[in-house]
């Protein structure tokens, strides 16, 4: 994305993710956040996005939007960064995914790893997923992203670790071409799951906890890839 761009976005008093840039329509719960919750007022502009890439200057107009420019687009990142991790207790994967989005990662996988505490069984699991998707869609907007992450899981390690280096204290610096980076549970992964993993790497001389790590890695990554 051009700094011009990025600036437009930036300065927007609400940035909204919408089903369509052609026709910018805001639904019931989009039109309350941005004239009952920002109080946006008539004139002021705002950006909308399809979370695909595709995203568009409005302005508000008497509790509507209509268009002000053309729509754009922005591809899709070439090495996109996939940031995984073993489901802590409570509400932190929320959290987390909240922060990921926030950062620009592009792909979040939740594990189930083999010390997992935390397993989300089949019948709560879309329940799960579709709780986070709504903390992304809100992240995107607060970080005025214009691609939305993929949300993947719940997965099994072991099904993901051949693909990924995992963090670990003892591990290699961080180098641009790990892009799919997996964070372990509390308990550490299994010998079994560090043999499977394509590469381990260190986040820092302290042992850290899952929220933390997963942010450790998605900048430290960030950095390597800007």
């Amino acid at each position: 994305m051009t700094p011009a761009a990025a600036e437009l976005l930036r300065r927007a008093a609400a940035h909204v993710l919408i089903d369509n840039v052609d026709t910018p329509v805001l639904d019931d719960q989009s039109s309350h956040h941005v004239f009952r919750v920002l109080r946006v007022c008539d004139g002021e502009p705002i950006t909308v996005t399809d979370g695909r890439g595709a995203w568009r200057q409005c302005r508000a107009v008497g509790g509507l939007i209509e268009p002000t420019g053309e729509q754009r687009f922005e591809p899709a990142a070439v090495g996109p960064l996939t940031i995984a991790f073993a489901i802590p207790k409570h509400d932190r994967p929320e959290w987390i995914v909240q922060k990921l989005t926030e950062l620009g990662v592009d792909r979040i996988v939740l594990l189930h790893a083999e010390r997992s505490v935390v397993r989300w069984e089949p019948t709560r699991a879309d329940k799960h997923l579709a709780k986070l998707r709504r903390v992304t869609e809100e992240a995107l907007q607060q970080s005025r992203r214009v691609w939305l992450p993929v949300i993947e899981g719940p997965v099994a390690s072991v099904d993901l670790l051949g693909h990924a280096v995992v963090a670990e204290p003892g591990g290699r610096g961080l180098t641009p071409d790990d892009r799919v980076i997996a964070i372990g549970p509390e308990g550490g992964w299994s010998p079994n799951e560090l043999d499977l993993a394509a590469g381990q790497v260190t986040l820092g001389s302290t042992v850290l906890r899952v929220e933390t790590a997963a942010l450790a890695a998605a900048v430290r990554a960030s950095q390597h890839s800007t």
